[in-house]
This record gives structure tokens, sequence and C-alpha cells, in this order.
């Protein structure tokens, strides 16, 4: 059952929230074909891209990219040095491009719930383990580099 809280599943939960939202309590506003698939597309693809230079950071310390299992090296390097969590700030970024793909208006409210909901279950937790294990090069890297951009 771990598998279940992970931050992909919290996505796609919010995520089908978005789209049953749009399905079944439709706000009524049309805002035509082209600004909100070309505003959804710029944001899902620059999500994608924030999380696939992420990982190829991680990749490349040859640590874990998987919540709550231990770091073997703290990176700061990379796309790292823009945002702490660059991969949260990615998937807020998807979850926000598919609301506007999708023109699921009310849904918006759900995007600093899901922020919320992230930094609550796995930032506040991840940073604490980054804390105690890396101690004054984490007090560092948080004086330069925000929690998310």
């Amino acid at each position: 059952m771990k598998w279940i809280d992970m931050p992909p599943v919290w996505l796609a939960s919010f995520l089908a929230l978005a789209w049953a939202q749009k399905r079944w309590l439709p706000s009524g506003l049309d805002l035509g074909e082209a600004w909100p698939a070309f505003l959804g597309g710029l944001l899902v693809g620059g999500g994608v891209l924030l999380l696939a230079l992420a990982a190829m950071e991680i990749r490349r310390h040859r640590t874990t990219i998987i919540p709550r299992r231990e770091a073997s090296a703290l990176v700061t390097t990379g796309i790292y040095r823009r945002s702490r969590n660059p991969i949260y700030l990615g998937d807020t970024m998807i979850l926000l491009g598919m609301i506007c793909y999708w023109e699921a208006i009310l849904s918006l409210a759900l995007v600093p719930v899901f922020v919320w909901s992230i930094e609550m279950r796995f930032i506040v937790p991840e940073e604490d383990h980054l804390r105690r294990k890396f101690r004054m090069d984490f007090a560092r890297y948080c004086q330069n580099t925000r929690r998310w951009v």
C-alpha cells in the first residue's frame, strides 16, 4: 500500500478531480480552443521538462528520487540551483496546465490545495531528513535556493 502515498498518485488524483469537475460540473465558460490549449501545453511541457531535468540531476548524483528513502547526496546543481523542489514544481505545472487545457476553471482552487498537500506530506519531511543528514550544507542551500521558485 506504500505506493499509494507517492507524489505521482497524488497528482493523478488531483487530475482526476479536475477532469471530473470539467465533465460533470462544467463552469459554462468558453475561452475558445486556441488559448487554453496553448497555455495548457506550455505549462504541461514546462512541467515535464522540469521533471526530466530534475531526474537527470538526481541520477547524475546517484541518489534516490523516491520520497522517504534516504538520500545519499545533497543535490544542489543543475535545476536544483533554482528550486529545491523542481519535481513538485513540475507536478504543479502539469496540474495547472491540464486544468487550463480542460478549461476546468472551478478546479483552479485545487492548485493551492495540491501545493499545500505536497508540502505537508512530502516536502517538509524530506527537508527535515536532509537538514539532519547534511546539516550546514543544507542550511547554506536553503539560504541560497527557494523552496519553490
